[in-house]
């Protein structure tokens, strides 16, 4: 069963690793307190994610293998349209702290089609730049935070 957190009160239930976690306010996205090698520490959240999708209103785990995700061919366009379909504006997607994780064409152009700024960086840039469009924006990301 997957666990809900609102972002203006927390609770400490998380769930396994392989089940969804959600935080919800739909005013705003939730910011990432702290990201390191296999770690990213975001509001709301009693534990940290390994991958993590955040977006406007809420944040989850980000299995790879719900959209068959690999390092190559990279981020599929599935992983990005949940972004959207909660209402992101902007994305930020991170290609892992050595950029072994790709972004191939056809998600940048769904994106591009869509006309969603997007930016595509190593992980600890992605999290800056995520952090300070999430103080104005309704802004979606996927972090991974290994290689």
């Amino acid at each position: 069963m997957a666990s809900t957190v609102n972002l203006t009160k927390q609770t400490t239930a998380r769930p396994f690793a392989d089940e969804s976690s959600t935080v919800k306010n739909a005013n705003r996205s939730p910011r990432i307190k702290h990201a390191a090698w296999g770690w990213l520490d975001v509001e709301g959240q009693a534990e940290p994610y390994k991958d993590a999708k955040l977006f406007p209103g809420g944040s989850r785990e980000w299995n790879w293998r719900e959209t068959n995700t690999e390092h190559v061919p990279g981020i599929q366009v599935a992983d990005v349209q949940e972004l959207l379909e909660h209402g992101a504006k902007v994305v930020v997607l991170s290609r892992g702290m050595k950029k072994c994780l790709k972004v191939p064409a056809k998600t940048l152009n769904l994106l591009k089609e869509k006309q969603i700024e997007t930016h595509v960086l190593p992980t600890a840039e992605a999290v800056k730049l995520y952090n300070r469009l999430a103080e104005t924006s309704p802004v979606g990301g996927l972090f991974h935070t290994t290689c």
